[in-house]
């Protein structure tokens, strides 16, 4: 064989051969006669006789490999090596790590007979295409299970009849060779097995930690949104959450639905910049604070304002893009206002999509910036969706292209709310695999008929002229209550109600007025409104007080109360009462 050409180029030759160099210049060193102490008044060795030798110049013989044979460059390596030759791949050598690993071969036997180990592991058309080309190949990882024997161990032997099953991992590389001497070389080639056991234990320990951190990382991220929406009376609303990508950096986004109270519902969705545990932790606390400025009843624009300031307190080096959105059933619109969010997409009875005007201001955190909000008709029939950028945006390609897709998917996707969530997520190609969060929340407010429409009724009564009016609207509230058929406790409460929301209207606000009365399947709401901005707050009452009972007496008799200024100026004052289980 003529290993001239390719021994020196062996995965890890010069590697282990430095190695063993060392190792012998050590031994050498320990073989070495130690030098005697000299004896009080000998005279010390001269310099040169402790020189060692120098090394070797340029023009020393420089070593060949011509002389070795195969089990002098093979026999030692601890890899596995074969030698095969000949089109049928018949076995010339093996070297002892092979044999101790697979066993003793018989040289000259065709490969598929004498190794079948490599058979099942699918080199043999390797080793075709290597003989063919004339190129080496390399196949990585390959799971080998083996049976250790101790090499030329006969078969009845107790180490042959009880092998010790090892399972590994090696990495094969058949590189083509010329083999038999130099007048009647043949095609052969060289199998080099590295074993790569622990690298592929470690890399498959390291992959299942980064599973663990990142379904941890994930937990925490689905930790920190509604772990379930609030369902308002006039809407169905669903939401859907997908992680990006496969590392174990969180996202920001979130979303929330905030039933106000009055029929109204605030919708938010928001996206801080960036990814990481940090990132999360600015959406967490952006989150809280958003239910907390919610329970305010405040504009849109107003909510943002605030939660611009908090961001910057927060963490100035993170910014953050929200939409906040209200939801008014008795004005059938959306009032929202944006910093630097995607816009609002709702479709119309008839199925045309329409976006909500451009954002009205820039992120959150980037401070000094007044928002201002807009409207957006939300009628009966109507829909709409709000999205973080990771549903539309994708590498070399506009975004506004992303939400174009997105108009188009929308427009045609029916059915509830969660199934709508779905099929926009199959139209825009979100799978496991896609590298941003995604957050979606998708809104309805259904037409009501039938039956159902029963449920859901309004009545107002505009207060006109002075005192005379509080009599106007008991017997107002009375007939509705009556004709809407709840029980006559239910009914009494809400009159009392009514008289006393009107009597607050008329003593501290000023026109217009106006008394509303909404019932819905799940509770009646009284509200009245006056162009008087000064919200009521409660307190108690002294004994020699004429006023300031009316609230207290809402408050002790509705499930629910509150009030709010109106866009217009003035405010609302309402209450709320849940129905008798069963009523319809």
């Amino acid at each position: 064989m003529n290993f001239t050409r390719w021994s020196a180029r062996l995965p890890g030759t010069q590697r282990r051969a430095a190695a063993r160099a060392e190792r012998m210049e050590r031994a050498d060193r320990a073989a070495a006669p130690q030098p005697v102490p000299a004896a009080a008044g000998s005279v010390p060795a001269a310099r040169a006789e402790t020189t060692p030798a120098a090394p070797p110049g340029p023009d020393d013989p420089v070593p060949s490999l011509a002389g070795l044979s195969v089990h002098d460059i093979l026999g030692q390596v601890p890899a596995l090596a074969v030698v095969v030759y000949g089109p049928d791949h018949r076995l010339a050598y093996v070297n002892d790590a092979y044999a101790t690993l697979f066993g003793p071969r018989t040289p000259g036997t065709p490969a598929r007979e004498a190794l079948p180990e490599l058979t099942e592991l699918g080199l043999l058309p390797l080793m075709d295409q290597v003989l063919r080309s004339g190129r080496p190949r390399t196949v990585k990882s390959r799971r080998v299970k083996a049976e250790a024997r101790t090499p030329g161990a006969a078969a009845d032997t107790p180490t042959a009849t009880e092998p010790d099953t090892r399972h590994g991992y090696y990495t094969f590389t058949c590189s083509p060779i010329e083999v038999g001497p130099h007048d009647a070389t043949q095609p052969g080639v060289l199998v080099f097995a590295a074993d790569v056991t622990d690298q592929v234990e470690a890399a498959e320990r390291l992959r299942a930690s980064e599973r663990r951190q990142r379904e941890a990382a994930v937990t925490l991220q689905r930790s920190l949104l509604p772990q379930e929406l609030e369902q308002p009376d006039d809407l169905r609303v669903a939401a859907t959450y997908q992680p990006g990508g496969k590392d174990t950096a969180v996202g920001g986004d979130w979303y929330d639905v905030i039933t106000l109270g009055a029929g109204r519902t605030a919708l938010v969705i928001g996206d801080v910049m960036g990814r990481g545990v940090r990132a999360a932790a600015v959406m967490g606390q952006l989150r809280t604070a958003v239910r907390a400025y919610a329970r305010l009843d405040l504009p849109p624009h107003e909510v943002l304002q605030l939660l611009d300031g908090l961001a910057t307190e927060i963490d100035a080096t993170q910014i953050a893009t929200c939409v906040y959105a209200v939801h008014d059933p008795n004005e059938g619109r959306l009032v929202y206002a944006s910093a630097g969010h995607l816009p609002i997409l709702v479709r119309d009875p008839d199925g045309t999509v329409r976006r909500a005007a451009e954002p009205t201001g820039p992120p959150l955190g980037t401070g000094g910036w007044v928002h201002t909000s807009g409207t957006v008709p939300l009628g009966p029939g109507s829909s709409a969706v709000l999205y973080t950028d990771g549903l539309v945006e994708r590498r070399n390609e506009d975004i506004y292209e992303g939400v174009e897709a997105l108009e188009r998917a929308f427009a045609g996707a029916t059915g509830s709310p969660q199934v709508m969530c779905d099929r926009l997520m199959r139209a825009l190609g979100v799978t496991d695999e896609h590298d941003d969060d995604v957050a979606m929340l998708v809104l309805q407010h259904p037409a009501r008929t039938g039956h159902d429409a029963e449920l859901f009724h309004n009545a107002a009564l505009e207060l006109l002229g002075g005192v005379e009016a509080a009599p106007r609207a008991r017997a107002f509230a009375s007939g509705v209550l009556v004709s809407w058929r709840f029980p006559t406790e239910l009914r009494d409460l809400g009159v009392l109600a009514a008289s006393e929301l009107v009597a607050n209207s008329l003593q501290h606000g000023t026109p217009p007025m106006r008394l509303r009365l909404r019932r819905t399947d799940r509770r009646l709401i009284i509200e009245v409104t006056d162009g008087d901005d000064h919200l009521p707050r409660r307190r108690r009452a002294e004994p020699a007080d004429e006023a300031g009972r009316g609230i207290s007496i809402i408050a002790t008799i509705a499930s629910s109360w509150g009030s709010r200024r109106t866009p217009g100026g003035g405010k609302a004052v309402w209450c709320e009462f849940a129905l008798p289980a069963g009523h319809t």
